[in-house]
């Protein structure tokens, strides 16, 4: 099932609807880029070769993604080119992994200042045409020697003309390779993960905003993101404690949920897009009054739909003496998840490792004072 797309790309959002999609679409958008204007200008990009013969690019449309985009008023910059697009074809000839699944006509469009070509059915045959059966490297050869052979030949009524599309962070074509870490590179358990978690997606998007449960949390930022520095969530144990008879567990996920979509919506590299979370268990004692079945719950959603996607986990503060005690209570976890926890008593520490200016936290007050005037979004999307 293919999912609405929601692009948080600005500090503040509101949303058009009671309703928040998924960040993330299958469907790419297309983007072309001319050369007319400059034929013996370089694209500005370092493009990345997807043609190793790996399982991990078996979902990735393209030979060659833009990797890098490099300094200057380059031509990619000022056609719009972002971190992560694919070259799809060359001068309306394809040079595809495999056909395209959806009609160009059923796309957005990003590209500047480019009339719209009126194509015969076999010229979109050529232009989706599919680049198969070669050696390792041989389709990525192919590719940049068709660019060489166009700029070289400098033909004002034929300049370079290139097609990409732009993939979202969740979709396949990005987010396969992380399920195939996930799963240690055993490729049919990871198409297991990614059907469960598109299963998933069907059922939990969109979310209703309106739902009375998940408008406390979201009123009493009891979890937040915070998209300074490290783009990070931020969770207020303490408040979603005294919440317990006003929203249920699924109240709670579904705010996690919607932090981490945001923020991962937000990442500049759709391939690799990673979040931080902050636990902030200020007045929440470890040996007592800490219920780790809320933390459960949220994982247990995490987890397997967002595989790889966490940078690092800090609890704060927990003293070095019930540190152990901590770990004990999250093994539930998984190993490799375990190993991104920071669990300190120092905001020394948590500043550190989230990237923020230690004085601008005590200025504010504290973590949690700090948290609420940095959060990026969560008050435009009460209802």
């Amino acid at each position: 099932p293919h999912r609405d797309h929601y692009s948080p790309t600005a500090k503040s959002i509101m949303p058009s609807s009671p309703l928040f999609p998924s960040t993330s679409s299958e469907k790419p958008a297309l983007l072309t880029i001319s050369f007319a204007s400059d034929p013996a200008g370089s694209l500005g990009a370092q493009l990345t070769k997807c043609d190793s013969g790996s399982p991990a690019e078996m979902f990735n449309p393209a030979y060659a993604v833009v990797g890098k985009l490099l300094d200057g008023e380059t031509v990619a910059k000022k056609a719009g080119v972002q971190v992560g697009d694919c070259i799809v074809a060359v001068n309306q000839v394809g040079f595809r992994r495999f056909a395209p699944d959806f009609p160009d006509d059923d796309l957005d469009d990003l590209s500047k200042d480019l009339e719209k070509l009126d194509m015969s059915d076999e010229d979109k045959k050529k232009k989706h045409a599919v680049v198969a059966g070669k050696p390792a490297g041989q389709a990525y050869a192919v590719l940049l020697a068709k660019i060489k052979e166009v700029k070289k030949a400098a033909d004002p009524s034929n300049p370079l003309l290139l097609s990409l599309e732009r993939h979202g962070w969740d979709s396949s074509a990005n987010s396969w390779g992380r399920y195939l870490v996930a799963r240690d590179g055993d490729v049919p358990a990871a198409m297991q993960m990614q059907q469960t978690h598109n299963a998933w997606a069907a059922k939990t998007f969109p979310i209703d905003l309106t739902d009375p449960g998940l408008q406390s949390i979201l009123k009493l930022r009891a979890i937040s993101e915070i998209d300074i520095a490290t783009p990070t969530v931020y969770v207020n144990y303490s408040k979603l404690q005294s919440l317990e008879n006003e929203q249920s567990p699924e109240d709670v996920v579904r705010a996690f949920i919607i932090s981490t979509e945001i923020i991962l919506g937000r990442c500049a590299d759709p391939r690799n897009p990673k979040s931080c979370q902050l636990i902030d268990l200020t007045g929440v004692g470890i040996s007592s009054g800490f219920r780790v079945d809320i933390l459960k719950k949220i994982y247990a959603s995490f987890e397997p739909n967002y595989p790889e996607t966490l940078s690092k986990m800090v609890m704060y503060p927990v003293s070095r003496t019930v540190s152990y005690m901590a770990k004990t209570l999250l093994s539930f976890v998984n190993e490799r998840t375990q190993k991104k926890f920071i669990i300190t008593d120092s905001l020394d520490k948590v500043c550190e490792e989230l990237g923020w200016d230690k004085a601008a936290v005590e200025a504010a007050g504290g973590v949690s004072e700090f948290a609420k005037q940095n959060d990026s979004s969560g008050i435009n999307l009460i209802i």
